[in-house]
């Protein structure tokens, strides 16, 4: 049976998708249909969503499920009219906090992802310009102004991850794609030599790694099997003979590669 499931946000909906997807994972037996609606920031808006409700109600014969992260009052009064089952992370999580806190919230819509701090917000952007700029070893001149310099062969997975951590934590982190020649050499190439304290290695399951250059040079001497398990095993080769920590991607999503390197390294997130 097919269950719609509403995501209700008075700003983008980010925060509430991410919340709702997280608890979803732990039904994958169940048939849900997401609906977000996002800028619900007026009880007329609010009026329109509740009318989608509940005409999916009437279609599928079983309440939707609403999560809301909604702060203005009147509109969550009006959104308690629908015929879902409501959610509400604002009457689950502030109250108590205020409570403990002994103060009342701001109530202020859009704090998580509007611009907020804009000093802060600005050095967001510099590090995702930044990695735009130091991506695949464009860049080699003025790595001191580094967080993290990824290492990694082609299609290991070094470019989303780096625009991930810098637009998620605000790293500035460069990659530089390891190729034949640094393989070749008696050590680190020497572009990344003064900075091995914020080298950090990529590796990848040969079988994963071929699967991906398939669906970009497919049947080429680049995507072979053989290619794919000689690159990774000098990869992983060079990492261990120079000290370089490393991580194995092959069953890991962008969220986990970067969380897992930031734990790892220490590296602290810019506040924003």
């Amino acid at each position: 049976m097919k269950r719609t499931v509403f995501l209700v946000s008075d700003r983008t909906g980010i925060t509430v998708d991410t919340m709702v997807h997280t608890l979803l994972t732990q039904f994958d037996e169940e048939d849900f249909e997401r609906v977000t609606l996002p800028f619900m920031d007026n009880p007329e808006k609010i009026h329109v969503a509740v009318q989608q409700i509940n005409a999916a109600a009437d279609r599928d014969g079983v309440p939707p499920l609403v999560f809301s992260s909604l702060v203005d009052a009147d509109c969550r009064d009006a959104l308690r009219q629908s015929r879902g089952i409501l959610f509400d992370f604002f009457d689950a999580f502030i109250g108590p906090l205020e409570t403990v806190l002994g103060r009342q919230s701001a109530h202020a819509m859009g704090r998580s992802h509007g611009m907020g701090n804009t000093r802060a917000y600005d050095e967001r952007l510099e590090a995702v310009n930044f990695a735009l700029s130091y991506d695949d070893g464009a860049r080699l001149k003025n790595l001191d102004a580094a967080d993290l310099i990824l290492l990694g062969v082609s299609r290991s997975g070094k470019t989303p991850t780096c625009l991930y951590l810098a637009l998620q934590f605000g790293v500035r982190a460069a990659n530089y794609p390891l190729t034949q020649e640094d393989f070749l050499g008696d050590g680190l190439p020497p572009v990344l030599q003064p900075h091995r304290r914020v080298l950090f290695g990529l590796s990848i399951a040969p079988e994963r790694l071929q699967q991906i250059r398939q669906q970009r040079r497919a049947d080429s001497e680049y995507a072979s099997l053989a290619r794919c398990r000689q690159e990774t095993h000098w990869a992983e080769r060079l990492y261990a003979a120079h000290g370089v920590p490393f991580l194995n991607t092959t069953a890991m999503s962008i969220e986990e590669i970067a969380a897992a390197i930031m734990h790892r390294t220490g590296i602290r997130r810019r506040a924003f």
